[in-house]
């Protein structure tokens, strides 16, 4: 009898042992059966019970989650958002101290944008890299009050953006933080000492928006071959200062939208839209960027050359590259060649 007694006491101990440290042991020891590194990502405004519901069973089951968060005080308000990294080794309790205090949250995050287009173009490469999504980005810029704010044109908006690669820190950057973030980004880049770039701007009679209105320009008409960046600089420069037609097909087919997205070759036809950007109908610079230039475009345009010429066509040889000229008799030559040319190929 007594035995039968001893073995059930046993029995009783072994259970009431299990119920109470089996959940001590998974929240203190416990790291589940984890077997990779998982990203999670919370957004701002949210809970506890948001969060559990982020959370990926293989990293924790949500009863546990629920019940882990109240015994170590993770509340509402100590939700942080950010991108985690939770690693395959951290325990329960170090994922809930982690993201409670935040010493597991990623802070080197990066945004990378190049050759753009347009505003929304830009805008769908930066989202998928901060919380704010591409549609939030792009009702922020195109605000009126943000317009106002930084001191642009609707037209000229997109001159504030600055092709690169930049370290932006926490993956919970909202809109404006970004365009903010970017401001500065844009104010570095021109005031930047050793460039001259303030004193450039001033000897080309020019605004920052005109500049890389010019370099959008430049860099459609010549996207291939940088080093003639220069001097496609210059020659346009010339026909700003005598109030010239700028005659850029760029700007002419920009009329057209997508309409000629894949034309190479414009037709006489293309160059008649009545439009603004359509440097064939109007003289001087248009309303602004018919694209986001590159910060090597803009400086082209602020080191552009000091030559005479006044015309430019393709060379007749698919190079890639132009023949330039300063007379009309002799641009109307080069032209021709490069029709002939054309012409034999078809």
């Amino acid at each position: 009898m007594k035995k039968i007694i001893a073995l059930v006491v046993l029995i009783v101990i072994a259970v009431v042992g299990w119920v109470v440290g089996k959940p001590y042991y998974d929240l203190h020891f416990s790291a589940g059966d984890r077997s990779q590194d998982y990203v999670l990502y919370i957004p701002t405004g949210s809970d506890v019970a948001a969060v559990s519901t982020i959370i990926d069973e293989d990293i924790m089951a949500k009863d546990k989650f629920l019940s882990f968060a109240e015994k170590l005080d993770y509340t509402d308000d100590k939700v942080e958002p950010g991108k985690y990294l939770i690693g395959s080794t951290l325990k329960n309790k170090e994922i809930i101290y982690a993201l409670k205090n935040g010493n597991q949250e990623i802070n080197d995050i990066s945004i990378t944008f190049n050759n753009c287009l347009s505003i929304e173009d830009m805008a769908g490469k930066v989202a998928p890299n901060i919380e704010a999504d591409s549609a939030e980005i792009v009702d922020y810029i195109m605000d009126p009050a943000t317009i106002d704010k930084y001191g642009f044109k609707e037209e000229t908006m997109i001159a504030m953006f600055l092709p690169d690669t930049y370290e932006v820190g926490e993956w919970d950057m909202t809109a404006e933080e970004f365009v903010s973030f970017m401001a500065e980004k844009f104010k570095e880049f021109w005031s930047a000492e050793g460039t001259g770039r303030g004193s450039q701007l001033a000897e080309l009679n020019l605004s920052q928006s005109e500049v890389s209105t010019l370099a959008s320009i430049i860099e459609s008409e010549q996207g291939v071959f940088q080093q003639e960046w220069g001097t496609i600089a210059g020659l346009y420069l010339n026909r700003v200062k005598g109030n010239w037609l700028l005659q850029s097909d760029p700007t002419a087919k920009y009329c057209w939208g997508d309409e000629l997205k894949d034309v190479q070759r414009l037709l006489t036809v293309h160059m008649k839209k009545d439009c603004p950007y359509n440097t064939y109908l109007y003289p001087g610079l248009p309303p602004g960027p018919i694209r986001m230039p590159s910060k090597k475009a803009i400086d082209a345009v602020l080191n552009a050359e000091s030559h005479d010429y006044y015309y430019m066509c393709a060379k007749p040889d698919n190079s890639g590259l132009h023949n330039f000229a300063n007379t009309l008799t002799e641009h109307n030559r080069n032209a021709r060649l490069f029709h002939q040319w054309m012409d034999s190929r078809n």
